[in-house]
This record gives C-alpha cells, sequence and structure tokens, in this order.
C-alpha cells in the first residue's frame, strides 16, 4: 500500500467500482481463522469480501505477479519487501513508468486493523477502494493501467490455466470470472491476511521469553508519561488509529509532530503537507497518521518522507520536542511548529532512556513475519 491521491481515470474507475458493488454481494461465509494472541482482537471484515484461504493464497499470487501492471514489469511487491517488513527502505518508490511516489511506502503488516490508509488521507478507509490507487492512479503512476492496457491485463491473467482454476476456487464456479473487482477482491483479502504478532516483545507477554534489563527499561518508558511514546503508538498494534471487531467509535488521529516550521508559521514542504492536502484547512498542516510501530527496527529510514535515518535519530528529535534545521531550503525551527502536538512538548529523555527506548523497539520485530513462507514469493 501506498500514499497517492485518489485520481478518478473515468469510465475505468467507474467500472470497476460498479463491479465490486455487483459482484462482491456473490461471497459466501468461510471456515477461515484468525490466530491471533489474546490482546488482539480479530479485525473488522467487509461481510461482502469475507476471508477465505483459496481467496488469500490467489491473492498472494497477484500480489507478486508483475503482470498486474500496465507495461508487465512491477508487482505490489516491487515497493513492499517481506524481508522489510513489506516496505521498501526508500524514501520514495517509483513507479512502472519510473515516475517516483510523493512518501515512502508504508508496511502492509496489519492493515486490516488501520481504519484510515496511507500516510495523510481520511477518505480511503477500506483496502479494496484503495487498491484503485496503485492500479488505476495517474499522479503518480504506480502499476500503471489505463484505458489503452485494461484489457491487456486482465488478458494477461485469463490465458494463465493456474489463474482459472484459482479464481473458480477462490469465487466458485459462477462467480470465478477474472475480473477487476474479483482481483481487487483477492488482493485485500491476502494484505488483510498478513499478521505480525509474534515479536520478542509478544512473547515475552506470554511467558516465552524475557526481555533484557535495558530492553525492560525502555518498556517501563515507553509506556511512562515522561517519554509519551504510548500517547499515540498504543494499542496492540503500536498505533492510535486502530479498529477491531469490538471498537464502536472508532478514532482517526492525525498528527504534526514538529518536523518543519520553513516560514516561522509552521509550514511543511511541498507536497508533502499532511492532511491539508486533502482537508485544505490551515491547521492539518502537517498532519500525518500515527504509523505502527511493529517492526520499526527493520523499516528505516523513518518519517513520511524518510527524512530521519535512525530510530537514534528520530528519538533525538521527539526528546528536543521538535526538529532544528539551521540552513538550507528546510530552514526552521520545529519546536516551534504553532501546529505541533502539544505533547511533544512533554517529552523529558536523557542518553540512558533513548538507548533504553531503542532497544525496547528493536523486540517488536517479528522475524516470523519477515521469512514466512506464508507470505512470501510464490513464484519463486
Amino acid at each position: 500500500m501506498r500514499h497517492a491521491s485518489l485520481v478518478a481515470c473515468g469510465a475505468l474507475l467507474a467500472s470497476v467500482l460498479a463491479g465490486l458493488a455487483t459482484e462482491r454481494q456473490l461471497q459466501s461465509a468461510s471456515g477461515w481463522r484468525w490466530s491471533l494472541p489474546g490482546y488482539f482482537q480479530p479485525p473488522r471484515v467487509p461481510p461482502d469480501n469475507p476471508m477465505t484461504e483459496e481467496k488469500f493464497q490467489l491473492g498472494r499470487r497477484l500480489f507478486y505477479d508483475p503482470r498486474l501492471s500496465g507495461n508487465g514489469t512491477q508487482a505490489c511487491a516491487s515497493c513492499h519487501f517481506q524481508h522489510l517488513a513489506f516496505t521498501d527502505g526508500k524514501a520514495v518508490s517509483t513507479g512502472s513508468t519510473g515516475e517516483e511516489t510523493a512518501r515512502s511506502a508504508p508496511s502492509i503488516a496489519n492493515v486490516a486493523w488501520s481504519p484510515t490508509l496511507t500516510w495523510a488521507n481520511y477518505s480511503i478507509l477500506d483496502l479494496e477502494r484503495h487498491m484503485l490507487v496503485p492500479m488505476f492512479g495517474e499522479n503518480p503512476v504506480e502499476l500503471g493501467i489505463d484505458d489503452s492496457t485494461r484489457e491487456t491485463v486482465l488478458q494477461r491473467l485469463r490465458g494463465d490455466a493456474d489463474y482459472r482454476a484459482r479464481f473458480a476456487r477462490a469465487f466458485g464456479p459462477a462467480g470465478g470470472q477474472i475480473s477487476y473487482a474479483r482481483l481487487i477482491q483477492a488482493i485485500a483479502t491476502f494484505q488483510r491476511g498478513v499478521v505480525s504478532a509474534n515479536s520478542r516483545y509478544d512473547q515475552s507477554l506470554a511467558g516465552q521469553a524475557r526481555l533484557s534489563d535495558s530492553e525492560e527499561r525502555g518498556r517501563a518508558l515507553f509506556f511512562s508519561e515522561r517519554a509519551q511514546c504510548a500517547s499515540c503508538h498504543s494499542g496492540p498494534n503500536f498505533t492510535d488509529q486502530y479498529a477491531d471487531v469490538t471498537t464502536q467509535a472508532v478514532r482517526t488521529p492525525f498528527h504534526n509532530t514538529g518536523l518543519y516550521n520553513l516560514d516561522g508559521q509552521g509550514a511543511y514542504p511541498e507536497p508533502n503537507r499532511g492532511l491539508l492536502e486533502l482537508s485544505g484547512k490551515p491547521a492539518d498542516m502537517g498532519a500525518f497518521r500515527t504509523q505502527s510501530l511493529r517492526n520499526v527496527a527493520v523499516t528505516a529510514p523513518y518519517m513520511h518522507d524518510c527524512s530521519i535515518a535512525t530510530l537514534e535519530g528520530v528519538l533525538d528529535h521527539y526528546a528536543a520536542h521538535g526538529r532544528s534545521i539551521a540552513s538550507g531550503p528546510m530552514a526552521g525551527d520545529g519546536s516551534r511548529n504553532p501546529f505541533k502536538d502539544p505533547r511533544l512538548d512533554r517529552i523529558r529523555l536523557d542518553a540512558r532512556d533513548k538507548a533504553d527506548l531503542v532497544a525496547f523497539l528493536k523486540t517488536l520485530t517479528d522475524e516470523q513475519l519477515l521469512t514466512s513462507p506464508r507470505y512470501a514469493d510464490p513464484f519463486k
């Protein structure tokens, strides 16, 4: 999944959306089981796109298949690498035509529990609709499917006997036609099924591992008022944007962390000005979604524009209550950004505190996620 503007593609998008609305009604109940620790409730799943193993495996195949791009050169997995917790380690990603995205590729791990998607967009609320962005978006071009390649992409898949059999198994003989509506449902099912809940931290909660003294100090500090980490990175997914089957009121906060202050009045560099780009509200300048900290040790560089290289640098930024840039086009004192979340000013960290917090954050790495054949490229 990547940040991008949802661009209207005329009749193409309209027909795909209509297909989703029509074909999804044919779904049936399944025997899918979530394997989760007790503090993780199952995520919310659209009733018209229930989880099934057949659909998950089909979605995994499509996720890794470059035939799904207009020019046949790039897959979803081209910007979401399993060993990097389904990020790509780059400040911006490159689409199938060479065009760069505006922001870094966020992880898809545990995306099923995220009520909004991408870095700063409150309007895309489900994975099915979000898939329209990388597939059909024009600014930037990612997978690059347009009117000239729409049928070509489908014919590549329809000409594959294995895909024909997999679509029939996933959707039934009557509904197994290979269409954009169906393949979007399958990819969304795979993404919802990518679960990270077996880090050393999780194992310690289950009594199966013991944290070191430094890690334990970092854990206690993380959840303390002095560090303020858990005021935004909360809950089982370490983010304040979280929803599961028990959630009654869904919260979708976005935060300005004082990363920039270009003009002394809070400005962030264009075009990465956060929620402001969508809402047009001045108070939304620099406001971005709180990313999950699960697997954070393998998802460097950090922040929406990857402008901080290390976890140590991130903690220095927060300990200073905002980033101060002395010279150059990005110069400004972020700690004085008028739109900054005021909780940053409560943070009090010394050198040992920061080292202990880094040690704790590294316990959130889920090696099973990074190596499991279940999430791996099926073509290898």
